[in-house]
């Protein structure tokens, strides 16, 4: 049988050649958690401006607590658009 396929993977200043399985699921995990660090970044900037137009007095700003689109929310459109 052959060998499973592998793919190289740069860990600061070096290469470590990994299964390709492996590799896909610590990309996975990897931006899955990116993905939550900038949700949770976008919900602290919401507060954060919200207070900041408070302080000035100004009215809160409209339009500003919308959510991205997922990526399936985006195919979804997109499907419909293309009829």
């Amino acid at each position: 049988s052959s060998p499973p396929e592998k793919a190289m993977v740069c860990f600061g200043n070096m290469f470590i050649e990994l299964p390709k399985a492996k590799t896909q699921e610590m990309l996975r995990q990897d931006q899955e958690e990116l993905d939550e660090e900038i949700n949770n970044l976008r919900k602290e900037l919401r507060v954060k401006v919200n207070r900041l137009y408070e302080a000035q007095g100004k009215p809160e700003l409209k339009g500003f607590n919308l959510n991205p689109m997922s990526a399936e929310e985006m195919k979804l459109i997109n499907r419909i658009l293309e009829g």
